[in-house]
């Protein structure tokens, strides 16, 4: 059976209630609930994992080729903008990564426009609400299943 790792990065464990009029009210328990009904309807086992920490992401990343994880769909929060350490460890494994987020950055603050790790992702979905993640899932799913 095919898994799929979701991480989510720094204050995503706020989700529901940090600035609801960007990120909405939705919470992170109620988006990997939403992931892991459409992941099992095809078929496909799923993980997640939620740090604060830089190096708890590193570190997960680098575990996922070890824990046979086929894909990795990944908010990185404000990590995305300035976290090489995170860009590396992606660059180090040979799992492919969606990389996700919920609003569109490219709309908002002028430091938000760049994402360092990018140029190592598969793909990056973004301004959709939590709607982004379930393209991701959509997407890895659709590609998993091609490799079949």
């Amino acid at each position: 059976m095919n898994k799929i790792l979701v991480m989510h990065g720094p204050n995503l464990n706020m989700l529901g209630t940090r600035e609801p009029e960007i990120y909405g009210s939705t919470t992170l328990q109620d988006i990997n609930a939403m992931l892991r009904e459409q992941a099992a309807a095809a078929g496909v086992e799923t993980e997640f994992y939620q740090s604060n920490y830089e190096g708890g992401l590193i570190d997960r990343i680098q575990q996922a080729p070890e824990q046979a994880i086929d894909f990795i769909i990944l908010n990185a929060g404000a990590f995305t903008h300035y976290s090489i350490a995170l860009r590396d460890a992606i660059a180090s494994v040979e799992v492919p990564v969606i990389e996700v987020h919920i609003s569109n950055v490219h709309t908002r603050e002028e430091f938000r426009h760049r994402s360092v790790i990018a140029p190592v992702v598969m793909g990056q979905i973004l301004g959709f609400g939590v709607d982004s993640y379930s393209a991701a899932m959509f997407t890895a799913i659709k590609k998993l299943q091609a490799e079949e």
